[in-house]
């Protein structure tokens, strides 16, 4: 039975992804990739605007306190080694700026961007 939660589980969270990156398209931004996953960490959603790299956490959650609070710091940790891994083997990437932002996707609204959501303890490159 714990099998079938964890695939429900699975499921949910790649519709979450699938319109995160919709949402974000029609933003103007472009998928870079999805469930980017490196020995150092994962990232859900990479995106580009502009001169910047988004990377994204995506949370699907009932209420909006529960998604802005379900990342804690460890795993932006984590995030922000996968992305610096993922920056170092773009080499056209090197000029632009980069930020850890997180998508929320609550039930029955539009997905909700928070820009900037995470800010690691050194600048990337070009901030």
């Amino acid at each position: 039975m714990a099998e079938g939660v964890r695939q429900r589980a699975e499921r949910r969270g790649r519709r979450a992804e699938t319109l995160a990156a919709l949402w974000l398209r029609l933003k103007g931004y472009r998928i870079l990739a999805r469930r980017v996953r490196l020995p150092v960490g994962e990232i859900d959603l990479i995106a580009r605007r502009a001169n910047t790299v988004a990377f994204i956490e995506v949370k699907a959650r009932q209420t909006r306190t529960v998604a802005e609070t379900a990342v804690p710091e460890a795993n932006w940790r984590r995030i922000n080694r996968a992305a610096q891994s993922w920056m170092a083997q773009q080499a056209k990437a090197e000029h632009l700026d980069w930020r850890f932002d997180l998508v929320m996707i609550l039930p029955h609204r539009l997905p909700i961007h928070l820009r900037n959501q995470w800010r690691p303890d050194f600048a990337p490159s070009g901030a």
